[in-house]
């Protein structure tokens, strides 16, 4: 058994490598420039969360939510936590009081924030790794997620959203339960951690309720060593949903049901959730046979069904179940991250080798595992929320971020146990194999191999100027002209809508955000219908410019669903005489238009 001397050393060293591997990342983007600092590349939720950010320094109130530029006159709420808002605004504080420039400050906290995320995680999936198979384990831990967390995108420099939280508060709860019956007070850390991510965004619900089942179901099989860890992982897990609701909910809005944030339906779940297991494994007599444990359990996981049912049904349905039909056909359907396992063989079978090779490698092994026995609890926890992130990445493809970081554990044990066998017995054919299972480990080993074979799958995929002409229109210069236009509503397709507030002071009609409803169809019914739709729209909106960036997809997508519809017309040149041509923007990848009402 370790001591507590041992156990600081280790975390010391596992701290170190974490630094190490955020320092070789970090010196990767350095050579590369820090492109995403100036380029976000389809990055829409970053620039945005940027625009939060500076509007809460700006004065607006921690509680007011709204994105007053984005959207109909008056903008909409956002479903985002100040939870991530606060410390990014605690960075540029520090900076610009210490380099007295907002735009030095603002461009530290781009780097130092994703930076930050990819050092925990990579730490705390070194700590799992090390619970899980040991000292072995660490190096491979710390090579495969590297390379993977670095290859995802969402810890590269210029990533504001809370994605990157999230993983990193994931791993590390799962973390610390595996260190739990080690560590006493590691299961109520472990709670925190899973109710913050809760907090942050409502797409690590399904990651944490596995967690929780896994703490139950763990302490139903083994009260002897799960009880206080259950107990402490509920207490924690309750006290921090209800600290997060105090400080992020105002007290007017305690008593209305967000299924799309945290609000009142997730508190109240959580609460009950957490206190009730952690009564059920505090009391005696309701956890003194295994029978009586499990039956517990079930009267609370039934308890909590029938609140949700009874109070709050409408969460029960599908998330974009009351979208518009046509935002669902003309964006949501393409958007990449939503996208199902199905449509991603169908359309990009190349990108299915990058993001479910390596998670179903390691299901595969973790499967093994089961058969070949005995069954662990480091196996039951890792086991089911891997399980749990690939099912949920096979429905939508931005769940596969959490299957692939999680992999991880499963992939560094594989690996450690061939390096032991090359150690007791060398030879060309076991080191021939330990280099094949590091290959097979390294996810960007897969994605490499599916960027050099895509060209096979090109017939459904957007052509390479697409893409291109997308990329372009995100750059920071190319909005360099309108910045310098007196601000003033302009319509721009949804991908140019984040860009625009970002780089600019304009406000827009559309965003790629499901609350942004009438935003978004405002443009739609602007863009698809007639010239002289358009223009009784942009009057009525007080709108005194037009965006066109005609190579991008999302153009192309709007020209063909209304060919002679008004961004059809424009983008064959058909300008109306009530629109004048920017010249200067005439080279630019963001054509900008002038409205003249007098026209």
């Amino acid at each position: 058994m370790s001591t507590a001397k041992d156990g600081a050393s280790t975390w010391r060293f596992d701290v170190v490598l974490a630094l190490l591997a955020t320092l070789a990342a970090f010196a990767i983007n350095v050579c590369a420039g820090f492109p995403g600092l100036t380029n976000a590349g389809g990055d829409n939720d970053s620039l945005l969360r940027l625009v939060e950010v500076r509007d809460m320094l700006a004065g607006q109130g921690w509680f007011d939510l709204h994105q007053y530029r984005m959207g109909p006159e008056g903008g909409f709420v956002m479903h985002w936590s100040r939870l991530v808002d606060a410390p990014i605004a605690a960075i540029i504080l520090v900076v610009s009081a210490l380099t007295g420039s907002m735009a030095v400050a603002e461009s530290v906290a781009q780097v130092l924030w994703p930076a930050l995320f990819f050092c925990l995680t990579v730490f705390f999936t070194v700590r799992a790794a090390r619970s899980f198979a040991g000292e072995g384990a660490v190096l491979p831990a710390v090579v495969v997620s590297a390379t993977a967390l670095h290859f995802i995108g969402i810890f590269s420099p210029g990533a504001l959203d809370h994605h990157n939280v999230q993983i990193a508060l994931t791993m590390a709860s799962l973390s610390l339960l595996l260190e739990a019956p080690l560590r006493r007070p590691a299961a109520l850390f472990a709670g925190l951690c899973a109710a913050l991510t809760l907090a942050v965004g409502m797409e690590t619900a399904p990651y944490v309720a596995a967690i929780g089942a896994c703490v139950a179901l763990l302490f139903v099989v083994d009260t002897s060593g799960e009880r206080l860890i259950a107990r402490n992982f509920g207490l924690g897990f309750a006290g921090v949903s209800a600290a997060a609701f105090v400080t992020t909910i105002p007290i007017s809005a305690w008593g209305q049901a967000q299924c799309d944030t945290f609000s009142t339906v997730q508190f109240v779940v959580a609460a009950l959730a957490g206190i009730g297991l952690a009564a059920i494994a505090s009391v005696e007599a309701a956890g003194r046979t295994q029978l009586r444990r499990l039956v517990s359990l079930a009267v609370l996981a039934l308890a909590l069904g029938a609140v949700v049912m009874l109070l709050f049904p409408q969460c029960l349905a599908s998330p974009y179940a009351n979208l518009d039909p046509r935002l669902k056909e003309l964006w949501l359907d393409h958007i990449d991250e939503a996208q199902s396992l199905l449509q991603l063989i169908a359309e990009d079978p190349a990108s299915v080798v990058a993001r479910y090779v390596t998670p179903l490698v390691a299901i595969i092994l973790m499967a093994l595992r089961l058969r070949r026995g005995p069954w662990r609890r480091q196996d039951s926890l890792v086991g089911m929320l891997l399980m749990v992130a690939f099912i949920v990445s096979a429905w939508q493809v931005r769940g596969s971020t959490f299957s692939i970081a999680l992999a991880v554990i499963p992939l560094s044990a594989w690996i450690a146990k061939w390096r032991e066998r090359a150690q007791a017995s060398p030879s060309r054919s076991v080191s021939l194999r330990m280099a094949a299972v590091w290959l097979v480990s390294v996810n960007v080993v897969w994605t490499g191999a599916a960027a050099a074979t895509s060209t096979v799958f090109e017939a459904n995929k957007v052509a390479p100027n697409d893409s291109d002409a997308d990329t372009s229109c995100q750059r920071k210069a190319s909005f360099a002209q309108l910045a310098q236009l007196p601000d003033t509503t302009v319509l721009a397709i949804s991908n140019l809508g984040s860009p625009i507030l970002a780089y600019s002071g304009h406000r827009v009609f559309a965003g790629p955000y499901h609350r942004n409803t009438a935003g978004d169809l405002l443009a739609l019914d602007a863009f698809l219908g007639s010239a002289a739709d358009a223009k009784a729209i942009l009057a009525t909106h007080h709108a005194g410019l037009v965006a066109l960036c005609r190579g991008s997809a999302e153009s192309k997508l709007l020209v063909a669903k209304a060919p002679q519809g008004f961004l059809a017309g424009l983008t064959r040149g058909d300008v109306p005489e009530w629109l004048e041509p920017i010249a200067e923007t005439r080279e630019n990848p963001v054509e900008l238009y002038r409205v003249r009402f007098d026209g």
